[in-house]
């Protein structure tokens, strides 16, 4: 399998200093590979997704059972962690337009409780059942009692029971077990997946919360797996310059330390959108912290933001090459991007724009993605190129790896827990007062 290409020669950190920055990791790259050893007992866990056989077949096998009931439509319920791996995997392989290409399973995302957006999924789905064709609910959360998620999945429970006798066959609950969601899905007769207990949603896109979905959809996922491991075992290697997760978590660092506290993903795939919104989950959960590990008040922080090109380079460029000098972008390209799509050559309107005539998009595409390079060089803004080879489950499952233990390490550095998320609490604390009608 080839390998994602990391290049960091414009990041304007010096290598010395680099890997002086990364010998602080080293405590931290040997707790990972001691976690290797300790199942799921470790903060750490999420490493040993991409080994477990026996999740992996208990997966795959009420995939199967699942597509015997030839479900014409997916719905997945859940919110963050639970459901935006899964968007990003699929998106970034099947493409964002999947639905309108008239797949054999559509796929319908529930993720917030905004009346609009619920009400629309509604219409589309219900006459589907209307039909007698089959609809699946794969409900998320780990704790099992997300209040978004449990109140859209009794909403489309309560539709689906109208149409279905048998509605108990179309629903997978995938939560920790002994969870209040597991118990009812054994007391009901759903079909349960367990989410290993320290694997945190934000790190869980290897474990049944984002294989049983995506596998259904026909993604390979053991090819997703196999990319996370060979990435893995690159972010584990004690020799520092060989290990992409240390070497970009110090310049992260160094620029942090120097008032860049903002981090650019300037996607040049639109497929890969919902890759960087991801991406922003797991950078600004795990890391923007009250307190760090010594209960020292630390308020720190790295503030993470997408861009798309060459869209984005029509509203956000001005201020990327002309505002402050707050930023560490990270250019993600495609390296094998298909189809080769050509602009045809037509006298009439070669005069609109010259030089397209007969290029690939991709020439285009590359062509705008090495001019913007090229500026932020000239104006010495920090950047970090990483090129995916295709858009394959392989290459996906490499980067997703890379961050996540990425993450781990600028943890490590910034000397907070990336596994928690204890200010999250003080929302949903004051939106179950309000519910419950306290004062």
């Amino acid at each position: 399998m080839e390998s994602l290409k990391i290049l960091y020669d414009d990041a304007l950190v010096p290598k010395d200093q680099i890997l002086k920055i990364a010998e602080e990791i080293k405590p931290e790259i040997e707790r990972v590979r001691e976690a290797l050893s300790k199942g799921y007992e470790d903060d750490r866990a999420s490493v040993n997704l991409l080994d477990d056989e026996e999740m992996l077949n208990t997966v795959k096998r009420t995939i199967e059972e699942k597509l015997r009931l030839e479900p014409k439509c997916l719905i997945v319920i859940g919110i963050g962690g639970s459901n935006l791996g899964t968007i990003a995997v699929q998106e970034a392989i099947l493409g964002k337009l999947y639905n309108l290409s008239s797949p054999p399973m559509n796929v319908l995302y529930a993720d917030t409780v905004d009346p609009n957006l619920i009400y629309s999924i509604m219409k589309i789905v219900e006459p589907v059942l209307r039909r007698d064709d089959n609809v699946l609910l794969n409900v998320v959360s780990k704790s099992g009692i997300t209040t978004e998620t449990v109140a859209n999945f009794r909403i489309l429970l309560d539709m689906l029971r109208k149409y279905k006798k048998d509605y108990k066959d179309y629903i997978v609950a995938t939560c920790d077990r002994d969870s209040k969601l597991w118990n009812l899905a054994v007391k009901k007769g759903f079909a349960a997946l367990e989410i290993p207990r320290k694997v945190g949603g934000r790190y869980s896109v290897f474990s049944p919360v984002g294989l049983f979905p995506l596998g259904l959809l026909g993604i390979h996922i053991r090819d997703l797996l196999n990319g996370a491991r060979q990435m893995r075992n690159a972010c584990i290697d004690m020799d520092l310059a060989r290990n992409p997760a240390a070497i970009i978590a110090s310049i992260q660092f160094a620029h942090y330390k120097n008032g860049k506290n903002i981090s650019d993903f300037f996607f040049f795939s639109s497929d890969l959108e919902s890759l960087g919104k991801w991406c922003r989950q797991l950078i600004a959960e795990s890391l923007g912290k009250e307190f760090n590990r010594n209960g020292e008040r630390v308020n720190v922080g790295i503030t993470p933001t997408i861009s798309i090109g060459s869209t984005d380079l029509h509203s956000v460029a001005q201020l990327y090459l002309g505002g402050p000098y707050d930023k560490l972008t990270t250019f993600v390209s495609i390296k094998d991007s298909r189809p080769p799509l050509h602009v045809p050559g037509m006298d009439e309107y070669s005069d609109l724009v010259q030089g397209i005539d007969g290029k690939s998009l991709k020439e285009i595409l590359n062509a705008i993605l090495e001019g913007t390079k090229e500026a932020f060089r000239k104006d010495k803004r920090p950047f970090i190129e990483i090129s995916l080879p295709d858009k394959s489950e392989g290459s996906i499952g490499q980067f997703m790896q890379l961050k996540m233990i990425e993450t781990m390490y600028l943890g490590h550095l910034l000397n907070v827990n990336p596994f928690d998320q204890p200010d999250v609490e003080k929302y949903k604390r004051e939106t179950r007062r309000i519910l419950a009608g306290e004062e």
